[in-house]
């Protein structure tokens, strides 16, 4: 069997799952400000790819997006690989890899193929809370996603596809939950703690 493309002592993958309109990126971003992790979003390399002139797999992403399904999950482990590449050559070792894996099927190819995760930040809210902060981000971000029918049907994605892997990884003790109801600076508090329990940061 083929070995993954990084070895556990070349980088070190946390995978960042919960629902959207959990922070997830924010508090990624404040990772990557003050430890020097790389954020790689699935779904903003997806954007990217969709957006990209000539590329072969634009027109497939905009449906899977638009339609709130997962993107096959070759199309997304080809991006992260690449992208992940471009920043070992940079010197970049630390990786957050936000909103992936979304299925069971995602978390182990990519374990396979690319790299073995050290543990899954799991970021936990209401979903109620999360439909609050959704519609006010749709004011203002232009995401075709970011309405009422598309926020429901990606829920009922995260729910349905997501939380086994969170399940799954749970069992082998790789999963930490950051809860999410506080304010931002109280979870980044969180967050930083439970971290550094695990991995020097």
């Amino acid at each position: 069997m083929p070995l993954p493309t990084f070895g556990k002592d070349e980088v070190k993958v946390i995978f960042v799952l919960g629902g959207p309109g959990v922070g997830k990126g924010t508090q990624c971003a404040n990772l990557v400000r003050d430890y020097d992790f790389v954020h790689l979003s699935a779904g903003d390399l997806l954007r990217a790819e969709q957006a990209r002139e000539g590329s072969e797999f634009g027109e497939l992403i905009s449906t899977y997006i638009r339609e709130g399904r997962i993107v096959p999950q070759e199309i997304t482990i080809a991006l992260l690989r690449n992208a992940m590449q471009d920043e070992v050559k940079k010197g970049h070792t630390k990786f957050l890899i936000d909103g992936f894996p979304r299925k069971m099927d995602q978390a182990i190819k990519f374990e396979e193929d690319v790299a073995v995760s050290e543990f899954t930040l799991y970021f936990d809210c209401s979903e109620e809370i999360m439909l609050q902060r959704l519609l006010k981000r749709g004011e203002t971000s232009g995401r075709a996603d970011d309405n009422i029918e598309s926020i429901k049907k990606r829920f009922k994605t995260f729910v349905d596809t997501s939380m086994p892997v969170i399940d799954y990884y749970r069992k082998q003790d790789k999963v930490i939950t950051v809860p999410c109801e506080k304010t931002m600076e109280e979870v980044y508090n969180l967050l930083k703690e439970k971290i550094s329990d695990r991995m020097s940061i």
